[in-house]
């Protein structure tokens, strides 16, 4: 939905991420269809313009199996969602979800198996670029390279400095689980899919997960804000019952049925956004030896193993079998009044 540059890093991550599944024997993609819900009318919203024209689009253009849905095939299919008469779906039968952590674990296994140092709990401070090498300064010491990969997340911001770090925003996020009790049955994978539903007016979109941690785990809602800003430092973590109440009462009642007003557990995350929604995997405009690999606004994860591997390209060959184009840090840049057109 985000745009057709995007769909190739997640065809090769689907690729990667199995592969990792067989060298470690994790659990890490579990296929249980995607459902995007919207309506062919102007004002719906997510996060980026077009979203369902996107994914229609991206689907056909690289031969992705998928199916359209009036409202009424979309509750014969899935009852769960109470969609209104004007609503549309678009069902991919081959999407699914990760599991970050598990992919996290995985992945830092093999990278030591194959030689990788990782340090731990060491915070970094700051880097500097001299002549021949760079250096990052942590809270232990000082390491010294001929390339740095800055893949810092919701630090980036203050890594930067104020004429990059302008341009990447910080916000917090809150998801929810909520009690499914008694129908815990009809939002099972392979019963229920990951969504993501597009509404009209300013209310933003919404997305889920089935239940995939046991009856009582209940099931992942969460939308997404825009608005207010924070840091890694200053984040509220905590979430409040006001924010819950309003949750089952804006988004929870109204969309899904089957679906209990308690909230079983619910935490905050951060995104580390751009102004177009769009991934950062670019070198430095100042420094060819340090590449900004920024690629999250939220939809990041899912592409990350083929990001790791065009990364990798960048560092080892100076250059990425992957078209990183649409992703450079140059477009996010004021346009200098003599270069306007």
């Amino acid at each position: 939905g985000e745009g057709l540059a995007y769909t190739p890093l997640s065809l090769r991550s689907y690729e990667l991420f199995r592969e990792v599944e067989e060298e470690t024997g994790a659990s890490l993609l579990t296929i249980t269809g995607g459902l995007v819900i919207s309506r062919q009318t102007r004002g719906v919203r997510t996060h980026v313009p077009n979203f369902f024209a996107n994914t229609l689009l991206a689907a056909r253009t690289y031969n992705i199996v998928h199916e359209l849905l009036g409202a009424s095939a979309i509750r014969q299919r899935f009852p769960q969602f109470q969609v209104r008469d004007d609503e549309v779906g678009y069902y991919e039968p081959n999407a699914g979800f990760l599991r970050p952590e598990a992919c996290v674990s995985a992945q830092l296994a093999l990278a030591e198996h194959y030689g990788a140092e990782l340090r731990r709990d060491e915070r970094v401070v700051t880097f500097t670029v001299g002549r021949t090498s760079v250096q990052v300064e942590t809270t232990y010491t000082t390491y010294e390279a001929r390339q740095l990969v800055l893949t810092v997340g919701p630090w980036l911001p203050e890594l930067l400095g104020r004429q990059y770090g302008a341009l990447f925003t910080v916000r917090r996020q809150v998801l929810y689980w909520f009690d499914v009790g008694t129908t815990f049955p009809r939002f099972v994978p392979g019963t229920f899919p990951v969504f993501i539903w597009e509404r009209d007016g300013e209310r933003p979109g919404l997305y889920g997960f089935p239940a995939v941690d046991g009856p009582d785990g209940g099931i992942k809602v969460a939308t997404e804000q825009y608005e207010t800003e924070t840091t890694p430092e200053s984040v509220d973590r905590s979430v409040s019952e006001r924010e819950i109440r309003d949750m089952v009462a804006g988004n929870v009642r109204p969309h899904l049925s089957g679906v209990g007003p308690t909230c079983v557990r619910a935490m905050t995350c951060l995104y580390t956004c751009t102004a177009d929604s769009g991934f950062v995997i670019d070198r430095h405009p100042d420094y060819q030896e340090v590449i900004v690999a920024s690629p999250c606004s939220g939809h990041g994860f899912k592409h990350s193993a083929a990001i790791g591997e065009a990364i990798a390209q960048l560092v080892v060959d100076g250059a990425t079998r992957m078209d990183l184009s649409a992703f450079r840090l140059r477009r996010l840049l004021p346009t200098p009044p003599w270069r306007a057109s």
